[in-house]
């Protein structure tokens, strides 16, 4: 069966919105959507078929203080304004179909690193809450975002210690994917200053946490390269914006958001058959 794989990176899973709108518009529904971060809740709007909804809210937002900004550490402890962004525009301002979503067929499973074990956890989206709290989780980088608690378990952003989940569709029988990355080709991962910092910090309260951050660069180029593989023996198709069109993941640019999301549901389109294929 056929899997749509999506990874991270804040802003720049806007490319990911465009093939995801292409797939809408052609009518393609994966029956497996499993990503961690930006990309997975992006992906929601998917499974929901609300094409552009994505596009809009980042375009409409990207500059609003309420929705990413100093001043909601003051209400959310957050760079982003939690309350905002993960409850006022799903539910009030672009309402999220609950009722295409739930209906669908589509199983949509959403990446969270555990704080106290260190070890990613796959959440069943359908279980979804209207604070859209897994969302909020998955996208939890550290000092950027506070630890999010769900049923008692404290958990950061899913791309910590999965951050392109191919294995875990694969485990969970998946053989054909269609993996969206967020980085162009060659791009490869060093270890970030923000890191060694959060690796620092944390590493009194949750100590299970500090390899991953200290190795989450190796764990990502080591998983690219696996993809690549995949795509190499007929198992996977790469779809992944160029050089020319990538964006910071905190890009405030709107013409060069505007543009990779157009780049993103062009090369879906480029690509149909393939992605058809991988549904057959």
């Amino acid at each position: 069966m056929g899997a749509l794989i999506l990874e991270g990176g804040t802003f720049r899973p806007i490319f990911s919105s465009g093939v995801m709108d292409a797939l809408i518009d052609q009518g393609i529904e994966f029956p497996y959507v499993i990503g961690v971060s930006a990309g997975i809740t992006d992906g929601f709007s998917y499974v929901s078929k609300q094409r552009k909804r994505n596009y809009d809210i980042l375009m409409n937002h990207r500059h609003d203080k309420r929705y990413v900004g100093m001043r909601n550490y003051l209400t959310d402890k957050s760079l982003f304004g939690l309350k905002f962004a993960y409850e006022t525009i799903p539910n009030e301002l672009y309402p999220f179909d609950w009722e295409t979503f739930l209906n669908s067929p589509t199983t949509i499973k959403v990446g969270v690193t555990n704080v106290e074990t260190g070890e990613c956890e796959y959440l069943d989206g359908k279980q979804l809450d209207k604070q859209c709290t897994m969302l909020k989780a998955t996208c939890a980088i550290p000092f950027a975002f506070p630890v999010i608690h769900i049923n008692g378990k404290g958990y950061y952003d899913g791309g910590i210690c999965d951050p392109i989940p191919v294995r875990k569709a694969m485990e969970d029988g998946h053989d054909k994917m269609l993996i969206v990355l967020t980085r162009p080709k060659g791009y490869q991962k060093t270890l970030s200053k923000a890191n060694v910092v959060a690796a620092r910090h944390l590493k009194k309260k949750y100590p299970r946490l500090v390899e991953p951050l200290l190795t989450r660069h190796e764990l990502y180029n080591e998983t690219v390269q696996y993809c690549e593989q995949l795509e190499k023996d007929g198992k996977a198709l790469i779809l992944r914006p160029t050089l020319e069109v990538q964006i910071d993941s905190f890009e405030k640019d709107l013409q060069k958001i505007e543009r990779i999301y157009q780049f993103g549901y062009q090369e879906a389109i480029k690509h149909i058959d393939e992605i058809k294929t991988l549904l057959k």
